[in-house]
């Protein structure tokens, strides 16, 4: 080697370099020197590079990002601060180093000029960089180095410390150029596939291919360092993690990196994937916290042995309001107990539990479910996949919706078997419970032993494999989420589950809500919402989500709230119409399009042809009058044209609307196929023209549900894949990605891996309604037998599915619906479509009219109140035909008095429809009794049931009886304030859940103190007299059953003083024991007029008799006491001997299948002969020898076997 000079740009670098520089690139000196510190790299010019600084110690890859992130935020507008020249050579008389020209196409980007400066304190008093308050780390980041082809690369051993290596320029005097070294380190493992960061807007994974940056940036220089792991990106306020802290991940053995790579992947995906949910709706912009409240199982305490089904339970609106949930407690347990693994969740059509679902996916994309590692959509849909093709590991990596494609299965599928407790699996599309009855039937043992020692051979169906997770044959760990509509019943699965969540519909603030995000522009939403207003049963419809969508549809049209339906028939009518309408639009706009877009063409044609033949004319003749001529022939034409035009759309629109109508006949036979098979699937197995497929895609009432049949792939086809993936360019697989889970109409079918699917439940029903009503393939004959309420041996002995009771509804309003507004959907001649209308409105009145109003169930009667209201309000209050208002003035002069809807859920368009009824027969005199007990009617809807001047008492849930009397004493309505109090009865009640005990005892102490409130108020003069209620409550039994019923008893103790009224006390099974007796015995003082006691089964033994006998001997009514089935041996029955002779109103005594001897026996029958007024006494039990029991009965014939 030379000297430096030979090269002053060097030197001016550099300095003086020695000759043998071999002593330098030894491995003690270069680790000695540290100088592969990132300072070195701090350089303003890509191609220069600066004296390096102080060598310090090197940080730790989290420190160092955290550093630069602070960086970011306090140095982003401001420039890196250069070292003078005058410090940058340690020689004076070294002359400054010429500035280098740029490189072409080199130029710094903002990123680049973004970074923040670090620089070492000098004596210029200049202000330190803020990420200089560590002095032992440089914040530095590494920059993109364009070097010449003169390069040669000298291996270095990798070492943990060494981040981007340096770079050292020696002089050579036998060479033209000045090469460059560079020290890399030695080859390392094969590189993985970069995590895609998290977006700092909202929290979502951004793209692989946003996440990338042009070469020759900053931020693809810091792909090349050391991965580090980069702490998670703030989420916008509006994030659902910040509901409530999250919940503790269990602690989990390591995870490969390659599948912390694909579970990245797979959140990423399926951030994209959930967001889009229908035309114009997008899950970020349209969304509405959906309230998930949760639900009991109740068992009948006399029969809880003999129970096989087990029955929801239908909770008051205050009790529902109370065990509302947040998304991030729907897996917690309750109350500290463990984790849900079994979760159903409930809803009707249309209340949103996909749309939850798919949030729930969303929030675990964005981190917010840390206890799962893995979470896989399964969708009832795939069951059309019936070939034995497939495993557990295709089932969960390839049909799974909103899966990516994974080319490392092997070892996500060994993760996913290694800890299934951390996989949470979603079913949905299943309608109803019996559909995962079916899945939990018993499969064969074969089967089962096949799928727990091979669950990777494609040798399965999808069917057998969604019954083995479901029974828990396959992993066994995992938490399941089952979503299905409650309407079956399904033991076998609700014995499996172990959570039970309903979804709850909107409230009035969230319909507000969702307007606020619908209408983007305030006057139109306020004006929306005024309409609303004024549109009673519009208003209650938006209740439900789906329908509040339509809802939103209608208004946008209507200018004026007397234009709107007041129907659910007008609605989905009117819905379907501005679907058409919107259609019809966007065609004659695409051929407006293309005519005027030819049209211009022709007329420069016809213009440069005119303008060519008025020049010649000009020239020949020079006349005026000829140019005259030549415009009015030019106007002329025009005029012909636009002439044409019209005719030609006239005659197309005509043309169109009659293929429009034989369309919609089509689509509605379509729809009554689904409805009468209980699918929202278009049957594969029949043809559908292709026409008619792009006619129902193109209006929206057709989705198109794409079904993954990718297959597994081997070690050798994922080299070949990822290969393959690296050669697509990123902005094609944007693309593709980007448009997972939309509908694309020019693909739809031309793919056998698509399934074509009902958009909407209520437009199905309603054109499967318009088929029925006006298809001329339904006879009259065949159109009664559609019609409910059949009675016969073929009626219908189990409950109808919600698309067909709605379907029926359409079809009688259709009937009475406007007919201008029908022959849009028939293809009937006026006087054939008036004859038939007449034809089957006469069969429904005949119908409705036949029925027997007091042998329905109560959601038959529910249904006909349905059936009614659409027949008589479809065409509005004004426009009511004679034949409608009949109906509903023979409906209200024939319900029962006492009217009961208990047990039948009650929505708020179901109390509309009662309450018009119900002011119907007002006006004809009548006047009713309603029970609306467990109907879980909200308070606005109890409010107006009970507002109703014909209502002479009403039953419903106590707590919610309660809110509503303090909402009118609050309102000062002091007038429905007595009504309610004085119309509310409770008599008989039968307590069969904690809440009842809970609710009772408060009632009783408002008697108790005559108010609703401590202080003073306008209900004291209401209750001044106490509850009328409570002093009418002359039976209560207590049926909460050995598990439930210790839990309510303190309360019953609490509250049974305070019931002097009451008759019969019912306590059978209750298990109070010894000490539950002794607390009753001090409760039954006050109770003078109590007369029946039932205590069987009990567990009292001598102590608790003893207690009660001195009570019961002061009971001047009681004549009926039970002590069946207890504990109580001879003295217990010498104590109730002693006071048998003392209650003088007692006529029957029953202490059968206790533990008593001869001698308690004899004890009794010795006090029954002072008891003259005891008709009979039942004592046997296997104690007593058969010869005593048969003695005391031959003395005394009052003792009875049985």
């Amino acid at each position: 080697m030379q000297d430096a000079e030979q090269d002053s740009s060097v030197a001016a670098e550099y300095g003086d370099l020695p000759e043998d520089i071999s002593e330098f690139l030894s491995e003690d000196y270069l680790m000695k020197a540290d100088i592969f510190a990132d300072s070195w790299l701090n350089c303003e010019d890509l191609n220069f590079f600066c004296d390096p600084p102080t060598f310090q110690e090197l940080p730790n890859c989290q420190e160092r990002h955290q550093q630069i992130q602070n960086g970011r935020k306090q140095n982003t507008r401001r420039k890196r601060n250069r070292v003078p020249p005058s410090q940058q050579r340690n020689d004076e008389n070294t002359p400054s180093k010429p500035k280098r020209p740029k490189p072409a196409g080199h130029s710094k980007t903002k990123q680049t000029q973004a970074k923040p400066a670090v620089t070492e304190s000098t004596g210029t008093g200049s202000n330190p960089s803020p990420a200089k308050s560590t002095p032992s780390v440089t914040t530095t980041p590494p920059r993109i180095l364009h070097l010449s082809p003169s390069i040669q690369f000298i291996t270095i051993p990798d070492g943990s410390g060494w981040l981007s290596p340096p770079v050292i320029r020696l002089p050579f005097s036998t060479t033209a150029t000045t090469p460059t070294y560079i020290l890399v380190p030695a080859s390392p493992p094969p590189c993985k596939r970069q995590v895609p960061p998290l977006s700092p807007s909202d929290g979502a994974v951004v793209p692989v291919q946003m996440s990338s940056s042009p070469q020759g940036s900053a931020t693809a220089s810091k792909a090349m360092t050391a991965p580090c792991n980069s702490p998670p990106s703030p989420s916008n306020d509006t994030s659902p993690c910040k509901e409530s802290p999250r919940p503790q991940s269990p602690t989990v053995l390591d995870i490969p990196q390659v599948v912390k790579d694909y579970i990245q992947e797979a959140k990423a995906h399926m951030s994209r994937a959930c967001q889009d949910m229908e035309e114009g709706v997008s899950l970020t912009s349209h969304y509405v916290e959906m309230h998930v409240n949760q639900k009991e199982i109740l068992r009948s305490g006399k029969n809880s042995n003999k129970c096989l089904d087990k029955e929801l339970v239908i909770m008051g609106d205050t009790d529902r309001q109370k065990s509302l949930l947040g998304q991030s407690q729907i897996f917690e347990g309750s109350n500290g107990d463990k984790p849900k693994g079994y979760i159903l969740l409930f809803g009707n059509a249309g209340m949103g539990k996909t749309t939850l679902i798919r949030k729930l996916c969303l929030d675990w994309s964005r981190d917010c479910f840390p206890q799962f590692d893995f979470v896989f959509f399964l969708d009832g849909k795939a069951l059309t996949l019936t070939e034995s093709v497939h495993s557990l590991q295709t089932l969960l990596l390839n049909l799974s919706s909103f899966a990516p494609c994974c080319v490392e299965a092997e070892a996500v599928y060994a993760q996913i078997l290694a800890a299934p407790k951390r996989v949470l699996i979603i079913f949905d599309g299943f309608k109803e419970l019996r559909d995962y009855e079916i899945l939990l039937q018993n499969q064969e043992k074969d089967l089962i032993s096949s799928l727990q020692k091979d669950s990777k051979a494609q040798m399965y169906t999808v069917r057998q494999l969604y019954s083995a997770i479901l029974q828990r044959v396959l992993l066994p760990g995992c938490t399941l989420l089952l979503s299905t509509r409650p309407r079956g019943t399904a033991s076998q699965l609700l014995r499996r589950a172990d959570s039970f969540l309903e979804v709850c519909g909107f409230t009035p603030t969230d319909v507000e809500t969702y307007f606020s995000q619908y209408f983007s522009d305030p006057s139109q939403r306020e004006s929306a919402m005024d309409c609303l207003k004024n549109c009673s049963y519009l208003d209650l419809l938006c209740w439900n989500p789906g329908l509040c969508r339509m809802v939103c549809l209608a208004l946008e049209e209507s200018k004026t709230s007397d234009t709107l339906p007041r129907t659910l028939t007008g609605l989905c009518h009117r819905v379907l119409r501005l679907k058409l309408e919107k259609d019809s639009k966007s065609t004659y706009s695409q051929a407006d399009d293309q005519t005027q877009t030819s049209l211009p063409c022709v007329e420069e044609a016809k213009s440069h042809t005119s303008r060519n033949t008025q020049t010649k004319s000009r020239a020949q003749v020079r006349t005026r009058s000829h140019t005259q001529r030549a415009r009015r022939g030019k106007e002329k034409e025009k005029k012909e044209t636009e002439v044409d035009r019209e005719e030609r759309k006239r005659v197309g629109s005509e043309v169109d609307r009659k293929e429009e109508r034989e369309l919609l006949l089509q689509l509605g036979s379509l729809a009554w196929e689904g409805v009468k098979s209980n699918s929202s699937v278009l049957p594969t197995g029949r043809t559908i023209s292709a026409k008619l497929k792009e006619f129902g895609m193109r209006i929206g009432l057709f989705l198109s549900h794409p079904l993954k049949k990718r297959p597994v792939l081997s070690s050798a086809e994922e080299k070949e894949k990822r290969e393959d993936k690296v050669e697509i360019g990123r902005s094609q697989k944007e693309e593709s990605m980007g448009n997972i889970g939309r509908t694309e109409i020019e693909n739809f079918d031309t793919s056998d891996n698509h399934l074509l699917l009902w958009a909407n439940c209520f437009l199905q029903s309603y054109l499967a309604g318009v088929h029925l009503c006006l298809s001329r393939t339904v006879s009259d004959r065949i159109f009664l037998q559609t019609l409910p309420f059949q009675s016969g041996p073929k009626g219908r002995r189990r409950p109808q599915r919600e698309e067909h009771e709605l379907t029926q509804r359409f079809a009688v309003g259709l009937l009475f619906h406007n007919r201008s507004e029908l022959q849009r959907l028939n293809s009937y001649t006026e006087t054939a479509f008036g004859d038939m209308l007449a034809s089957k409105q006469a069969l429904v009145t005949k119908h409705l009219e036949g029925l027997s109003h007091g042998d329905l169930s109560p959601a038959q009667l529910l249904e006909v109140c349905h059936h009614v209201y659409e027949a008589s309000f479809t065409n509005g209050e004004d426009r009511r035909d004679t034949v409608s208002t009949r109906l509903a003035t023979h409906l209200a002069a024939n319900l029962p008095e006492v009217l009961t809807f208990h047990g039948v859920p009650l929505n708020p368009p179901d109390v509309f429809t009662v309450q018009k009824v119900l002011e119907r027969g007002g006006t004809q005199g009548r006047s009713f009794c309603l029970d609306l007990e467990d109907s879980g009617i909200h308070v606005s809807g109890l409010r107006a049931l009970v507002g109703l001047n014909n209502i002479n008492t009403y039953r419903a849930c106590i707590a919610d009886v309660i809110t509503l009397w303090e909402q009118l004493e609050q309102g000062g309505e002091e007038g429905l304030l007595q009504g309610a109090v004085s119309k509310f009865k409770i008599h008989p009640l039968k307590a069969t859940q904690v809440c009842h005990i809970e609710h009772l005892a408060k009632l009783v102490n408002i008697h108790m103190h005559r108010r609703l409130s401590d202080s003073f108020s306008q209900s004291d003069s209401v209750l001044s007299e106490g509850v009328p209620a409570v002093k009418e409550l002359h039976k209560l039994e207590f049926e909460l059953g050995p598990e439930k019923g210790p839990l309510g008893l303190p309360k019953l103790w609490e509250l049974l003083p305070g019931l002097h009224n009451l008759q019969h006390l019912d306590l059978e099974n209750s298990k109070i024991g010894d000490k539950g007796a002794e607390k009753l015995a001090d409760a039954l003082v006050p109770l003078s007029s109590l007369e029946i006691l039932n205590l069987s089964q009990n567990c009292i033994g001598d102590h608790g008799v003893k207690k009660l006998a001195s009570t019961l001997r002061d009971l001047p009514k009681l004549h009926c006491l039970s002590l069946y089935s207890n504990v109580i041996s001879d003295e217990g029955a010498e104590s109730l001997a002693a006071v048998l002779p003392h209650m003088s109103s007692l006529t029957d005594v029953d202490v059968k299948y206790n533990k008593l001897t001869d001698v308690g026996a004899q004890n009794l029958g010795a006090s029954l002969r002072k008891c003259k007024k005891i008709r009979t006494l039942r004592m046997w039990n296997q104690c007593i020898p058969y010869g005593v029991f048969e003695r005391l009965q031959q003395h005394d014939s009052r003792i009875l076997l049985h």
